[in-house]
């Protein structure tokens, strides 16, 4: 702040004294917050130390206004701030203010505090419009001291135009009026009008504030704008909408008159909508009616009554127009009020009132529809009209006979016949329904539907609603499985309703969604899972089949609600199967469609072998050790561990599975696995063993799996078993070896002790010359009891000539069979032709007789007379015929029974056969059709059970598999009850008059159909046919008394075989490849046998391929491709 000295006498001589005045802040921030014509409003920001203000306003030079004492403060009312201008405190230069100027001071205060604000806002009232004006504010000490002016120049605003209104406003003209504010005289100003509307601008100046528009459209919208003009200067205009009116309507007439009603109509082109005022004589105004239609009927009226009708035009927003009147009067009637008090659908029950219930009076009733009127005379006030039709429209009208007024009239249905029949069709979520009504005016109808759940559950009921002449439906959005009932109306006109039809239907139940198995471990079980369908359910259909086995079993329901899973656990399985599973929702007597999966049951421990291995060949460090193979119905056999031990304990535990031949030696176990072997199966039938046997040459040095097969300990007692796999763990960490806590194992039992003999290399030479000579005269005596067998085996039943043969020792069966296949097979050809006429002299006498010779598929193939299985006799003589013959096996001389395929009019004798002879195996070796003719009929039942003559056969299990397939039956004598199995073996990969592709099938079938028969009665043959049932069926018969030999003696006769053959039946044997092949097997087998290591028979084939026919890895000759 500056500072001012001033000079003084002080009380101590002439010192002089200086006194400072401090000079107050100038204001800041000073400027004009409002302008309006006759006032504004300035605001500016002022310092802490300043107490009051002064504020000069001048105009062109002179002054308006000077305050000097004006301090701020919280008035309530502006008066109490209200300084009028003088020349207090002023410099004499300023002179007197020309006018009156008010001004009022607010400070107000800090929102954020409470406190008094910086802010200090003045307004100064009754300032000139459209003047040039200088404001200057000065800050003002409490001693007075002025503080820099701070100054500000503005002009304000001109006149301005308010309370702008329009009155007298009609279609085409109004009035306009407003107030001016303005400064001076009211004769320098002048206004400019314009008026816009939809289509048009209107522009007039005037002097007056006020003026009249005229040219105008009705029911128009019209923006209106006046502004002020002082010269040239515009002033704040004035704004205004007004709607115009629409124009009175034309034309307002009565178009109908009747007693209860008057019809009114009118013309207008500018109207919205209508208001029709209605005012009853001597009782006044009664309703208004609003349409936006050109036309308009009055109801509910009294007759014979006057009334006076005005209208008023309405436009846009709803402005009326001027009215139009008209006036009327309805028709005079005694009757009125006619009413419907009943209707079916051919009756009608009507009553009425009349004016005059005192009176007595005679009416005349009309009645008519379309080709039918009825007319009569009543004396009382109600009616019933009979025998109508139903669903007709049918127009009444009462009068008074002595009445010269109109009648009262009234339009009627009677009620439709309800529905007589319906149909339904459903879905899971939907019903279609179809029905009929027999009512002539059915095509008239529509209906109206009700769907219910029928258990008056919360689902809220559907309604649906049919087109005219519509008579079928479809609803949606249904629950399945779940019950409706249904109610169905006719409906006709104006909603007349027949009574309601019933039914009821139920939607398709939901399936069930995909479901899965689980296994449940070491159990022939599985755990199915499935989500509970949606909607209703009565349970579930379970269907479990495998092959030609199946059971069914019905589940308990369950509810969708929050995602229910269903878990069922199925018992009664077996192990390692393959089953269908079929799931049906079942619900309201229906049934799903099925979802269906298949799985496969889990595995366990195989079941426990039923004897011990065999021990031979045993030598002072070695022994062969022979067992076949586990049965695999609990799991697919993965492996075999041959176990040895020269101890006495029992069958061992798993725990013996870690021991090895260098633990044996060491002392740390007197028993050790001495040898593993791996398989190849892949799963199995079940029941089935294999037919297989393994031959283990222990004491060979082999390493297998980290089991060593040592050398035995000579003078050794030993005993062997063996461990069968169908899951085998190995331990990584112990080199190997068989962990067989986790395995899936199963201990055989122990065979007998051997005892292993003394090295011979310390046996004398003349010990083991003794040894020799006493071998030699072992084997001499051994020859001459053979042939001596050999002599003694002719068949009982005949006296056969001396059977022809040529007996060859397996060592020099190769040499032979050189020999034989030299220059195309000569030698072969050359035996093949000696056998052509085996046997062809013996009788057939049977088989010739003209009853039996339909009974012949083959006029050349009949049976021997003195061979020929016989049946039993039943009406005729000839009943004991059929085309078989005995046929000489290795074991026996009625081994098998070799037949024809079956006729159709064999089919009663081939199935009396079977059970008569007891029959438990047969082995087919044809197709039913080769090269489209038929080769033997199709003589067992594929599904249902099926009589043949006393003997029942179902069919119980198939197994299908490329070259073979196997049949389980269940043979019963209808008259005795009894029954017992029978397995066929059908081998299909055999051409007729051929051979098949190798060796190894054959002789793999052979052992197939040999495993089962273990199991057959000792006296039951086997039933083996193909066509005719001698080319494939001989050559079938002779390897398998063929392999037996090459087993048991270590000859091999073919041509000795193929000869007693032909002496029991003709052309066994039928072709010369046929015979050729037989020796190739022959040939076959001998080399397989030299293999020194894992010796099974036929190694390459285990019982598991023969079911599952892998592709094999055979030993044996291919293709009949003989060796060179």
């Amino acid at each position: 702040n500056k500072t001012k000295p001033e000079t003084g006498a002080t009380g101590m001589g002439s010192c002089p004294l200086c006194v400072f005045k401090i000079e107050p802040r100038p204001v800041s921030g000073l400027r004009v917050t409002f302008m309006g014509v006759t006032l504004l409003a300035l605001n500016w920001i002022k310092d802490n130390g300043t107490e009051s203000f002064q504020i000069l306003l001048e105009t062109n030079g002179n002054l308006a206004i000077n305050i000097s004492v004006l301090k701020p403060g919280f008035p309530l009312r502006p008066e109490s701030n209200e300084t009028q201008g003088d020349t207090l405190g002023m410099d004499s230069d300023w002179g007197n203010p020309p006018g009156p100027v008010t001004a009022y001071c607010h400070v107000s205060a800090d929102p954020s505090s409470g406190q008094e604000s910086q802010h200090i806002d003045v307004l100064l009232v009754g300032v000139k419009s459209n003047t040039q004006y200088k404001a200057t504010v000065y800050s003002q000490a409490a001693d007075g001291t002025k503080g820099q002016p701070q100054a500000i120049e503005f002009r304000t605003n001109s006149n301005q135009v308010s309370d702008l209104k329009a009155v007298n406003v009609s279609a085409t003209s109004m009035t306009l009026t407003w107030k001016a504010v303005y400064n001076g005289s009211s004769s320098a100003y002048s206004y400019k009008i314009q008026v816009a509307g939809e289509a048009s601008v209107l522009n007039l100046t005037v002097k007056e504030t006020h003026a009249t528009v005229s040219g105008l459209n009705s029911s128009t919208l019209y923006s209106i704008t006046v502004w002020p003009f002082l010269g040239d200067v515009e002033g704040t205009p004035g704004f205004l909408q007004v709607y115009t009116p629409p124009g009175s309507v034309s034309n307002f007439r009565v178009t109908n008159v009747s007693i209860r009603e008057i019809g009114l109509a009118w013309s207008s082109d500018d109207s919205q909508s209508f208001r029709i005022l209605t005012v009853q004589e001597k009782i006044g105004e009664l309703k208004n009616d609003t349409t936006t239609n050109q036309s308009i009927t009055i109801g509910n009226l009294s007759p014979g009554t006057s009334y006076h009708f005005e209208i008023f035009p309405r436009g846009p927003d709803g402005t009326e127009g001027p009215p139009q009147t008209v006036d009327s009067r309805t028709d005079t009637s005694v009757v009125f009020d006619i009413r419907v008090v009943r209707v079916t659908t051919n009756e009608m029950q009507l009553e009425w009132q009349n004016t005059d219930g005192a009176a007595e009076y005679i009416y005349h009733l009309v009645v008519w529809s379309e080709n039918y009127i009825r007319e009569e005379n009543i004396s009382g006030k109600a009616v019933t009209l009979q025998n109508l039709k139903p669903g007709t429209l049918y127009n009444i009208s009462v009068s008074l006979v002595a009445d010269k007024g109109h009648p009262s009239s009234i339009v009627q249905y009677t009620r439709p016949s309800n529905v007589s029949n319906m149909t339904i069709k459903t879905t899971s979520t939907a019903a279609t329904l179809q029905w009929w009504n027999q009512d002539t005016a059915s095509s008239s109808y529509s209906y109206r539907l009700l769907i219910a759940k029928a258990d008056n559950s919360s689902s809220a009921t559907q309604v649906v609603r049919t087109d005219v002449g519509v008579t079928n439906a479809t609803v949606g959005d249904l629950m399945p499985g779940s019950h409706y009932r249904v109610e169905i109306f006719a409906q006709v006109g104006n909603a007349t309703e027949s009574l309601p039809f019933l039914e009821s239907f139920c939607t398709e139940p939901a399936p069930v969604a995909p479901f899965h198995c689980e296994v449940v471990p070491k159990e022939p079980a599985l755990v199915l899972k499935w989500a509970c369908p949606p909607g209703t359910n009565e349970g579930f259909m379970l269907e479990v089949s495998s092959g030609a086995w199946d059971n069914v079993t019905n589940l308990e329901s369950c509810t969708s609600e929050n995602g229910t899973e269903y878990r069922k656990e199925v018992t009664y399985l077996n192990f390692s199967t393959s089953y269908n599973f079929s799931i049906t929702t079942l619900s309201c007597g229906k049934k799903a469609l099925a979802t269906q999966n298949t799985c496969v049951t889990g595995i366990t421990d195989p079941p426990p072998p039923d004897g011990s291995p065999n021990i031979t060949s045993v030598s002072h460090n070695s022994v062969k050790v022979k067992f076949s193979g586990f049965e695999a119905s609990h799991g697919p056999i993965k492996a075999y561990a041959v176990i040895l031990t020269t101890g006495e304990a029992d069958n061992p535990s798993a725990d013996v599975l870690k021991y090895t031949y260098k633990d044996f030696k060491n002392g740390a176990s007197n028993t050790y696995v001495t040898y593993f072997i791996s398989t190849e199966e892949k799963g199995r039938s079940q029941g089935l063993s294999e037919v297989l046997k393994y031959e283990i040459n222990v004491g060979n040095e082999s390493t297998t799996h980290g089991y060593y097969n040592g050398k035995l300990e000579p003078l050794g007692s030993y005993r062997a078993c063996v461990a069968g796999f169908t899951n085998i763990t190995f331990n990584l960490q112990s080199d190997g070896l068989i962990n067989g806590a986790e395995s899936y194992v199963t201990f055989g039992p122990y065979s007998e002790a051997v005892f292993l003999p003394q090295d011979p290399g310390v046996i004398c030479g003349a010990v083991f010359g003794c040894i020799f000579g006493a071998l030699v005269i072992v084997a001499v005596g051994g020859f001459i009891f053979w042939r001596k067998k050999r002599k003694d085996a002719k068949n009982n039943d005949v006296s056969f000539s001396q059977i022809k043969s040529k007996l060859i020792r397996v060592e020099n069966f190769e040499a032979y069979f050189k020999k034989q296949q030299a220059d195309s097979n000569c030698g072969f050809a050359e035996e093949y032709e000696d056998l052509k006429l085996v046997g062809i002299s013996l009788p057939k006498y049977a088989a010739e007789l003209a009853e039996n010779r339909g009974k012949n598929r083959y006029n050349n193939v009949l049976p021997y007379d003195i061979s020929r299985v016989k049946l039993s006799v039943q009406t005729h003589s000839t009943d004991d015929y059929v085309n078989a013959n005995y046929m000489p096996g290795y074991h026996s001389k009625r081994e098998f029974i070799a037949t024809q395929g079956p006729l159709p009019n064999t089919l009663k004798d081939f199935w009396r056969m079977v059970w008569e002879k007891n029959v438990y195996a047969i082995v087919m070796l044809t197709k039913c059709v080769e090269q489209g003719r038929t080769k033997c009929e199709e003589y067992w039942p594929s599904k249902q059970a099926q009589d043949y003559g006393d003997i029942t056969v179902a069919m119980t299990s198939e197994i299908v598999l490329p070259e073979w397939t196997i049949r389980d039956f269940t043979v019963k004598n209808i008259q005795t009850s009894e029954s017992h199995p029978l397995r066929q073996f059908h081998f299909t990969s055999w051409p007729d008059h051929g051979v098949p592709d190798t060796t190894d099938l054959l002789i793999n079938f052979r052992y197939l159909v040999r495993d089962y028969m273990k199991q057959s009665p000792p006296e039951s043959p086997v039933l083996v046919h193909c066509s005719a049932g001698v080319g494939r069926t001989g050559t079938f018969i002779a390897i398998d008394r063929l392999i037996y030999q090459i087993e048991n003696e270590n000859t091999v006769d073919v041509y000795g075989i193929v000869y007693d053959l032909r002496m029991h039946r003709p052309l066994m044997v039928q072709t010369e490849d046929q015979y050729v092949f037989l020796n190739q097997c022959v040939l076959d087998i001998i080399r397989s046998q030299k293999d020194s290591k894992v010796n099974l028979i036929y190694q390459n084939m285990t019982a598991m391929t023969i079911y599952e026919n892998l592709e094999p890895v055979s030993m044996f000759g291919k293709t009949n491709g003989y060796i060179a």
